[in-house]
Protein backbone atom coordinates (compact mmCIF):
# COMPACT_ATOMS: atom_id res chain seq x y z
CA UNK A 1 0.00 0.00 0.00
CA UNK A 2 1.22 3.39 -0.77
CA UNK A 3 -0.06 6.92 0.56
CA UNK A 4 1.23 10.09 -0.09
CA UNK A 5 1.22 12.96 2.51
CA UNK A 6 1.28 16.10 1.36
CA UNK A 7 1.56 18.99 3.38
CA UNK A 8 1.19 23.25 2.01
CA UNK A 9 2.51 26.52 2.18
CA UNK A 10 4.30 27.59 6.07
CA UNK A 11 4.37 23.94 7.33
CA UNK A 12 7.71 23.32 6.95
CA UNK A 13 7.98 25.83 10.01
CA UNK A 14 5.83 23.63 11.84
CA UNK A 15 7.85 23.89 15.95
CA UNK A 16 8.09 27.53 16.22
CA UNK A 17 5.35 29.38 13.89
CA UNK A 18 2.81 30.22 16.25
CA UNK A 19 3.22 26.97 18.40
CA UNK A 20 0.19 28.11 20.28
CA UNK A 21 -1.92 27.35 17.48
CA UNK A 22 0.09 25.03 15.83
CA UNK A 23 2.05 22.85 18.84
CA UNK A 24 5.96 22.39 19.36
CA UNK A 25 6.02 19.21 17.00
CA UNK A 26 8.36 19.65 13.88
CA UNK A 27 7.28 18.24 10.15
CA UNK A 28 10.21 16.20 10.45
CA UNK A 29 8.63 14.74 14.42
CA UNK A 30 5.41 14.46 12.05
CA UNK A 31 7.33 12.42 9.56
CA UNK A 32 9.27 10.45 11.84
CA UNK A 33 6.41 9.52 13.66
CA UNK A 34 4.39 8.34 10.03
CA UNK A 35 6.85 6.61 8.81
CA UNK A 36 7.14 4.45 12.53
CA UNK A 37 3.39 3.69 12.25
CA UNK A 38 3.47 3.46 8.61
CA UNK A 39 6.50 0.36 8.84
CA UNK A 40 4.27 -1.44 11.34
CA UNK A 41 1.50 -1.07 9.15
CA UNK A 42 3.23 -1.68 5.95
CA UNK A 43 2.52 1.12 4.09
CA UNK A 44 4.71 2.71 1.92
CA UNK A 45 4.54 6.61 2.85
CA UNK A 46 6.05 9.91 0.59
CA UNK A 47 6.41 12.68 2.11
CA UNK A 48 6.17 16.01 0.28
CA UNK A 49 6.18 19.85 1.96
CA UNK A 50 5.66 23.08 -0.66
CA UNK A 51 4.87 26.58 -0.12
CA UNK A 52 4.04 26.24 -3.89
CA UNK A 53 0.42 25.12 -5.04
CA UNK A 54 2.21 24.02 -8.69
CA UNK A 55 4.51 21.18 -7.10
CA UNK A 56 1.68 19.93 -4.59
CA UNK A 57 -0.13 19.52 -7.95
CA UNK A 58 2.67 17.42 -9.32
CA UNK A 59 3.02 15.78 -6.56
CA UNK A 60 -0.29 14.13 -6.87
CA UNK A 61 -0.17 13.57 -10.16
CA UNK A 62 2.96 11.99 -10.18
CA UNK A 63 1.50 9.18 -7.73
CA UNK A 64 -1.96 9.05 -9.76
CA UNK A 65 -1.45 5.31 -9.67
CA UNK A 66 -1.04 5.18 -5.51
CA UNK A 67 -3.43 4.47 -3.12
CA UNK A 68 -4.77 7.25 -1.32
CA UNK A 69 -3.14 10.57 0.00
CA UNK A 70 -3.25 12.53 3.27
CA UNK A 71 -3.09 16.39 2.98
CA UNK A 72 -2.69 19.19 4.80
CA UNK A 73 -3.17 22.26 2.30
CA UNK A 74 -2.57 24.61 4.96
CA UNK A 75 -3.75 28.25 3.36
CA UNK A 76 -4.85 26.61 0.12
CA UNK A 77 -7.44 24.63 1.76
CA UNK A 78 -9.81 28.07 1.16
CA UNK A 79 -8.00 29.39 -1.74
CA UNK A 80 -7.32 26.32 -4.40
CA UNK A 81 -9.40 25.73 -6.85
CA UNK A 82 -6.30 24.01 -8.91
CA UNK A 83 -5.68 21.39 -5.97
CA UNK A 84 -8.71 20.76 -5.81
CA UNK A 85 -9.42 19.77 -9.19
CA UNK A 86 -6.56 17.65 -9.07
CA UNK A 87 -7.07 15.51 -6.02
CA UNK A 88 -10.87 14.75 -7.62
CA UNK A 89 -9.02 14.23 -11.35
CA UNK A 90 -6.67 11.37 -9.50
CA UNK A 91 -10.09 9.43 -7.86
CA UNK A 92 -8.27 8.49 -4.98
CA UNK A 93 -9.60 8.14 -1.46
CA UNK A 94 -8.46 11.64 0.22
CA UNK A 95 -7.89 12.79 4.10
CA UNK A 96 -7.84 16.33 4.65
CA UNK A 97 -5.73 17.02 7.85
CA UNK A 98 -5.16 20.43 9.63
CA UNK A 99 -3.33 20.53 12.99
CA UNK A 100 -5.55 23.56 14.19
CA UNK A 101 -8.95 23.17 14.54
CA UNK A 102 -10.02 25.90 11.23
CA UNK A 103 -13.86 26.18 12.29
CA UNK A 104 -12.32 27.43 15.97
CA UNK A 105 -10.79 30.49 14.17
CA UNK A 106 -10.92 32.97 11.58
CA UNK A 107 -14.56 33.18 9.50
CA UNK A 108 -12.06 32.96 6.12
CA UNK A 109 -10.88 29.73 7.32
CA UNK A 110 -14.11 27.70 7.79
CA UNK A 111 -14.44 26.90 3.96
CA UNK A 112 -12.53 24.44 2.44
CA UNK A 113 -12.27 23.73 -1.21
CA UNK A 114 -10.51 20.05 -0.67
CA UNK A 115 -13.18 19.20 1.42
CA UNK A 116 -15.92 18.03 -1.17
CA UNK A 117 -13.45 15.98 -3.13
CA UNK A 118 -11.91 14.37 0.37
CA UNK A 119 -13.55 10.85 2.00
CA UNK A 120 -13.21 13.14 5.16
CA UNK A 121 -11.59 15.51 7.46
CA UNK A 122 -9.74 16.09 11.09
CA UNK A 123 -9.37 18.88 12.22
CA UNK A 124 -8.06 20.16 15.28
CA UNK A 125 -6.17 17.25 16.97
CA UNK A 126 -2.75 18.49 16.49
CA UNK A 127 -0.07 15.58 14.97
CA UNK A 128 -2.50 12.99 15.98
CA UNK A 129 -4.52 14.46 13.38
CA UNK A 130 -2.03 12.72 10.66
CA UNK A 131 -1.70 9.51 12.49
CA UNK A 132 -5.53 9.21 12.40
CA UNK A 133 -5.76 9.80 9.16
CA UNK A 134 -2.72 7.04 8.54
CA UNK A 135 -5.25 4.61 10.17
CA UNK A 136 -8.80 5.37 8.42
CA UNK A 137 -7.18 5.13 5.60
CA UNK A 138 -5.19 2.45 5.80
CA UNK A 139 -8.74 0.85 7.15
CA UNK A 140 -10.66 2.47 3.69
CA UNK A 141 -8.21 1.09 1.33
CA UNK A 142 -7.66 -2.32 3.03
CA UNK A 143 -11.37 -2.76 2.54
CA UNK A 144 -11.72 -1.78 -0.69
CA UNK A 145 -8.91 -3.97 -1.77
CA UNK A 146 -11.08 -6.86 -0.12
CA UNK A 147 -14.08 -6.24 -1.54
CA UNK A 148 -12.56 -5.93 -5.20
CA UNK A 149 -10.92 -9.54 -4.49
CA UNK A 150 -13.94 -11.12 -3.45
CA UNK A 151 -16.06 -9.40 -6.26
CA UNK A 152 -12.99 -10.96 -8.78
CA UNK A 153 -12.93 -13.97 -7.02
CA UNK A 154 -9.92 -14.34 -5.92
Amino acid sequence: MKILVLNGPNLNLLGSREPEIYGRETLDDIEVLMRARAEQMEIELDFVQSNHEGELIDAIQERRDWDGIIINPAAFTHTSVALADALRAVALPVIEVHISNIYARETLRHHSYIAPVAWGQITGFGYRGYRAALHLLHQRISEAQAEGEAESGA
